[in-house]
């Protein structure tokens, strides 16, 4: 018992270090310029090789399936590692990430000969598909550490990794100003590094203790601090002109906050060791471990006795794999949800500069509008998956009707990005950066829960698709499409003012709209299962306090 309550919290700290650095593809904007001047690519040609950037980062079917193979679950193994698998999962991003950066620094560095483009695009695919393999082992691990609160584990795992970008352009922007070549190779060492030395701790545990929330809850309130304290650093960087000591310090103040999570984690072990010392308190605390395998079998038994409900109601009692999954109903209406909603998500983060310039903004502006949206895409992915928990467990409320929600304030978004009214692009911006965010929270921990929690990796990361599928769509045959049409126009083929983009986020937002009907689909088809799931959390909790 005291190796597993040690190990589960080790566990999540590790975790949340591996997220803080491996989120290197949100870097490309850093060393960009240097990859294109030193192969002397044409801007398409650089837009190419980044194009296999956005594939490799959100195409994880590779990582789902490798999780699902080196980890098990045995009946009865309570209190103890359910497997150590994980970590092998993480050995292969970190394969995948060295091999990939080091041979884009060698070829920048002129180590090797200049690469074709084919080969640069695959080392560009490797080194981003790496961080999906970090990311599933890491989700997934903590979604099975603290099942009953899954969404706001998710929603801590997916904030930390989208606060990386930010951290690892820190590491930047104090220790190698202007060095951006030498960057590349920090970026196949450093993430690297990380995760060969924590994940062995990255393990499974089946428990669930009473006062885990109150621990959840400290590692949230240090994903907000760090990023709130990373959008100041970003402001001002963006508005002063900030001296290297200066750079070190508020650098090193990142560095300790960053350790905080350990302090959180030898505090719940020390907490749980104590209440695991009081034998009516560890009675308690085994009786929770089984809890939500007796509410599945509740579940399954009681299925008889609520006629019409859907038949994927109770998928998760089943555990279903990829092939099962595709062929239900709930599978293709989430896919379709997040092609809706991610696609043009995705799409509007990668526009923003360009708008920003049709519309007259300072390069400051823009600077300062980006950094906005990576933060609101923080507290979406963030917020989304801890409201959730909220909504579902002290209100009663599914998970799908807060994505609906999210799609429904992302076409709003996308209108007032149309409109062309001052600031629009502020206000539109922010509504996008939450709801985007918020859905990559929502939708894994609804996969773990209509489809199981054994082969959620490769399901999540198969409906992850739909982002970068939706993104080319919207991206190239939509905004690109019309604003090439409208700056043929021009005179320089460039295009100012409203009508640049217009046409584009109207239809976009009938996309997040059509994704917000969808989305209510599925709600109608899960509310059962929903409701089955609380009514037995319910009863086994009054059973405890019993």
């Amino acid at each position: 018992m005291e190796e597993m309550i040690d190990g589960r919290w080790l566990s999540t700290a590790a975790s949340i270090w591996i997220q803080c650095s491996t989120g290197t593809s949100y870097t490309f904007g850093i060393y960009s310029s240097t990859l294109k001047s030193s192969q002397s690519y044409s801007q398409s040609t650089l837009d190419t090789v980044s194009v296999f950037k956005d594939i490799g980062a959100n195409a994880g079917i590779l990582s789902g399936l490798l999780y699902s193979a080196v980890t098990s679950s045995s009946p009865g193994r309570r209190a103890r590692a359910i497997s150590p698998g994980p970590w092998l999962v993480h050995l292969a991003g970190a394969i995948q990430l060295f091999a990939g950066y080091f041979f884009i620094w060698a070829s920048v560095v002129g180590l090797i000969p200049r690469p074709p483009v084919p080969m640069m695009c695959f080392f560009m695919w490797l080194a981003a598909h790496a961080q999906t393999f970090f990311n599933t082992a890491n989700v997934v691990t903590g979604v099975q550490n603290f099942s009953n609160n899954s969404g706001t584990i998710v929603g801590i795992m997916k904030g930390f990794f989208g606060l990386s970008g930010a951290i690892l352009i820190q590491v930047y922007e104090t220790l190698f100003k202007d060095e951006p070549s030498n960057f590349i190779l920090i970026l196949a060492l450093f993430p690297t590094l990380v995760s060969l030395f924590l994940m062995r701790f990255v393990r499974t545990y089946d428990m669930n203790v009473q006062g885990d929330k109150q621990h959840l809850n400290s590692f949230s309130a240090i994903a907000l601090t760090i990023a709130a304290y990373l959008m100041v650093l970003i402001i001002l960087g963006n508005v002063l002109t900030i001296p290297l000591w200066v750079r070190i310090i508020t650098f090193s103040v990142l560095i300790l906050l960053i350790f905080w999570p350990l302090r959180v984690a030898f505090t719940a072990m020390r907490l749980e060791r104590n209440a695991d010392s009081d034998p009516s308190q560890t009675e308690t605390n085994l009786l929770l471990s089984g809890s939500e395998a007796a509410i599945r079998k509740d579940t399954e038994e009681s299925s008889s006795h609520y006629p019409g409900s859907p038949s994927d109601a109770l998928q998760e009692t089943e555990h279903l794999n990829i092939i099962q999954a595709m062929c239900t109903g709930n599978f293709w209406l989430l896919f379709i949800a997040m092609v809706c909603g991610l696609g043009s998500g995705l799409a509007t983060m990668n526009n923003i500069s360009q708008i920003g310039e049709s519309l007259g903004y300072s390069t400051l502006e823009i600077n300062t509008l980006v950094s906005l949206l990576s933060t609101w895409n923080f507290l979406g992915r963030f917020g989304g998956g801890y409201i959730s928990d909220i909504m579902l467990y002290r209100h009663g409320l599914a998970r799908p009707l807060l994505m609906g929600i999210m799609l429904l304030f992302m076409t709003a978004g996308h209108v007032i990005i149309a409109s062309g009214f001052p600031g629009n692009v502020y206000i539109g911006s922010t509504l996008v950066g939450i709801c985007y965010g918020s859905l990559w929270s929502l939708m894994p921990t609804i996969t773990s829960e209509i489809f199981g929690v054994r082969h959620m990796g490769t399901i999540f990361n198969t409906i992850a698709v739909g982002s970068p599928v939706g993104s080319y769509i919207f991206s190239v045959r939509v905004v690109g499409y019309i604003y090439d049409k409208e700056a043929k126009k021009g005179e320089d083929f460039s295009c100012y003012g409203t009508h640049c983009f217009m046409l584009s986020f109207l239809i976009m937002a009938f996309v997040a709209f059509l994704g917000f009907l969808v989305t209510l689909v599925l709600l109608l088809r899960t509310r059962s299962f929903y409701k089955l799931v609380l009514h037995r959390r319910s009863k086994h909790s009054q059973n405890h306090e019993g």
